[in-house]
């Protein structure tokens, strides 16, 4: 079959082509401005006091991982692929759930426990923990409610502080306020450092929006509101110069790695804090972002593998140093296959 060639003259003769440097693998491979490895991954875990793991309906993958054997196999696992990196989200009994979440800084809570254990198996292991109340209050909130229904701040504070110093004293690497309170990450770096833990690293949930995309985590953890909604704490979708206010008072007060929350949906705000801030950035691909990216893939409208690792570099292209993903051991045993 013979093709037709049209050579079509040019009025103005171009220099520029830029698909030049993309006709080969080895040259895409060479310009590509952006990467993504295994070490810019952390892996947020879910554990409860149970033996077994149990399936987590919502987020197809995702298991309550008993804290004993399950998460230690889990940790085992990532690490095999390079992720030494996890943050832990403890299911609390309801028993143990109050008003005031004194749970939270039980040194002998699941948290605790789980901490110590891992450190013991995987000294080198970088161990990121949540502070905040929603897991062990009584009323689905980050915060101490109120009477009348309003959450509050400095009590909130005081309880959030405490909770930080426990963690730290387990091994803790990382603190994580997700609360949302004003003022938390300076008065948990003076408690800390009040308690000698100068080393323990805090990286503040910065923006955190009040999302609709948190539904399958809140499903996990079993801590949705009892009454109400987050949003007089946590931020309007709608807003992104606030995101500034948030970002100079967690620097000043302390902050070593700022985060924002949700990821895909903020690319606009990690980059406004990226372009704002000399300190590490974080993201959170939240569970709603992979629920929608499995539930996609199940349903064969989209390539799963392939729209995980685009999403991912996505988050670093905008900014993102670290990325909190539920896709951490897929993406980086994906990762490795790539390298071999």
């Amino acid at each position: 079959m013979k093709y037709l060639i049209l050579e079509l003259p040019l009025r103005n003769p171009l220099s520029r082509r830029p698909r030049r440097n993309r006709r080969s693998p080895a040259l895409r491979s060479a310009f590509q401005e952006t990467t993504l490895s295994p070490a810019n991954l952390v892996y947020p875990l879910f554990i409860h006091e149970g033996e077994e793991d149990t399936p987590i309906g919502a987020m197809p993958g995702c298991y309550r991982l008993g804290w004993r054997h399950g998460l230690v196999e889990e940790v085992s696992k990532a690490r095999g692929v390079g992720v030494n990196s996890i943050v832990l989200f403890p299911k609390v009994p309801d028993a143990l759930k109050t008003p005031t979440g004194v749970e939270a800084y039980n040194e002998n809570g699941l948290v605790p426990r789980t901490i110590r254990l891992l450190k013991d198996k995987f000294p080198d292991l970088i161990i990121y923990t949540d502070v905040a109340l929603d897991p062990y209050s009584s009323d689905g909130h980050d915060g101490i409610v109120r009477e009348d229904g309003v959450i509050m701040n400095d009590e909130t504070v005081h309880q959030l502080c405490k909770q930080a110093v426990a963690q730290a004293k387990a091994g803790a690497d990382v603190v994580s306020p997700s609360d949302m309170m004003d003022g938390r990450v300076g008065a948990i770096r003076a408690a800390l450092d009040a308690e000698g833990f100068h080393h323990v690293s805090i990286m503040s949930y910065t923006a955190k929006y009040a999302s609709s995309f948190y539904g399958p985590f809140r499903e996990a953890l079993d801590s949705n509101p009892r009454f109400g909604d987050k949003k007089t704490y946590q931020m309007n979708p709608a807003n992104y110069r606030e995101a500034l206010i948030e970002t100079r008072e967690d620097e000043s007060e302390g902050a070593d790695i700022l985060l924002v929350k949700p990821g895909l949906p903020y690319l606009d705000i990690i980059r406004l804090l990226r372009d704002n801030s000399p300190l590490p950035i974080a993201a959170y691909q939240v569970s709603g972002e992979y629920s929608m990216i499995k539930a996609g893939g199940v349903l064969k409208m989209i390539d799963e593998e392939k729209v995980m690792m685009e999403s991912l570099i996505c988050l670093r292209r905008a900014g993102a140093d670290i990325i909190l993903t539920y896709f951490a051991l897929q993406a980086a045993t994906s990762l490795c296959g790539e390298k071999r």
